[in-house]
């Protein structure tokens, strides 16, 4: 087994740095992208809270440090989404920002690949409408 394959998706793009580094790079593209204004709206005015809550889940989510568990107990996301009508448009808003901060951010296609896929199962998961 090569160490690639003995690596978490979290040590693939160079830990906490990186994942803090995705994670605002897609608020600022969901912030400023005029495409993306419907989901935004979701959102409290300001992202800081927002922003610290998806670094803190992303982390575990990709395989390092469980942050969001140890704040705040098992995500529950589709539970902590039903407040919000999070339909096909809301995903694919959700995934096009995502999707441009991962392009940004990685040169590795196969990775690039890994992570959209388990981007997109996530936030289809998330649809309440």
């Amino acid at each position: 087994m090569s160490d690639v394959q003995e690596m978490t998706p979290y040590q693939m793009l160079g830990g906490e740095g990186v994942v803090r580094w995705l994670t605002d790079r897609f608020y600022d593209i969901m912030d400023s992208d005029p495409a993306a204004a419907p989901l935004r709206a979701m959102h409290p005015a300001d992202l800081a809270g927002s922003r610290q809550k998806l670094f803190m889940f992303l982390s575990g989510w990709l395989g390092g440090p469980s942050l969001f568990v140890e704040a705040f107990g098992h995500p529950r996301l589709r539970m902590r989404h039903m407040p919000f009508a999070v339909d096909e448009a809301a995903r694919d808003q959700w995934m096009s920002c995502m999707r441009q901060a991962v392009d940004e951010l990685i040169c590795e296609d196969w990775l690039k690949a890994r992570l959209l896929a388990a981007f997109y199962d996530t936030a289809d998961f998330m649809r309440n409408q």
